[in-house]
């Protein structure tokens, strides 16, 4: 695999790392392609504070780098959405405001509260069974990509499961093929894709995101348009386990990876 297209900066609450950093670090690991997905959550106040970086200091960071590193590798930038249904026409505004190169729509926040802070802090959160809080999380996520236009892949489909009580115990594609179903339809019909997120492996999961049986449905549907990404926050975390990237994705049925470039698609075959 030649390109690892979810990553995160100091532009983002949960990174320490500066773009340069992870630029270098993409380099050692021999990468020819990253694209910088920087989190953009708006009204998502649980840590304190909106988890939203300013998009002028953004791209003038970015673009200097990306110039300083042509030839040797490609940097492209992005951002990762934290979506909710009332932010949609906002969304749809902000992104065409910016030349982004790839969007990444994901949900980080379901009743009104961050997934991860809630689910550590928030008793209304803790005494629900984890079953409840996946269905919600996949109620809210089908409302999200129903709802929203400006995103290029669904991130990360079963991220709640990462912090569960229980985790991957209480979950399964069988369990939720309803709800799973009808997002991955959405999305399909959309023109959207998903992504084949690593960070589920670097969590301690037996998976990926999303899980096999979902990345399989996702193909029988008619799914197509597929990127792969470590969800790094530092540079030891790029191309995390990417050399299961290809037996993953192929034992699915897929032949084709993807990338993103001023927004459009381009199939890469797999290795």
């Amino acid at each position: 695999m030649r390109a690892d297209v979810h990553m995160h900066t100091n532009f983002s609450h949960d990174s320490k790392s500066s773009p340069e950093e992870m630029i270098q670090g993409a380099i050692e690991k021999g990468l020819e392609v990253i694209c910088f997905t920087d989190h953009f959550d708006k009204d998502n106040m649980s840590w304190g504070l909106e988890d939203i970086f300013d998009p002028e200091a953004y791209f003038q960071a970015m673009i200097p780098l990306r110039e300083k590193y042509r030839g040797r590798i490609d940097v492209r930038i992005g951002v990762e959405l934290g979506m909710q249904p009332h932010l949609a026409e906002f969304y749809n505004q902000f992104v065409r405001r910016y030349p982004f190169d790839f969007v990444i729509g994901s949900l980080h926040s379901i009743m009104g509260k961050d997934v991860v802070y809630g689910m550590q802090h928030d008793e209304d959160f803790q005494r629900r069974p984890d079953e409840e809080i996946y269905r919600i999380a996949l109620e809210e996520m089908l409302e999200d990509v129903k709802s929203h236009e400006e995103f290029d892949v669904l991130g990360h489909l079963d991220y709640v499961v990462r912090y569960g009580k229980e985790r991957e115990k209480q979950y399964s594609y069988k369990k939720y093929a309803d709800l799973i179903d009808e997002i991955l339809r959405t999305v399909i019909a959309k023109g959207k894709g998903i992504e084949l997120n690593m960070a589920g492996l670097k969590y301690g999961l037996p998976f990926a995101h999303p899980h096999p049986d979902v990345l399989k449905r996702y193909k029988e549907l008619g799914g197509e348009i597929i990127t792969v990404g470590a969800d790094g926050h530092k540079p030891e975390h790029i191309a995390y386990d990417y050399e299961k990237v290809s037996e993953i994705l192929k034992s699915c049925g897929f032949r084709y990876y993807t990338e993103f470039s001023e927004r459009k698609p381009v199939f890469l075959e797999l290795p």
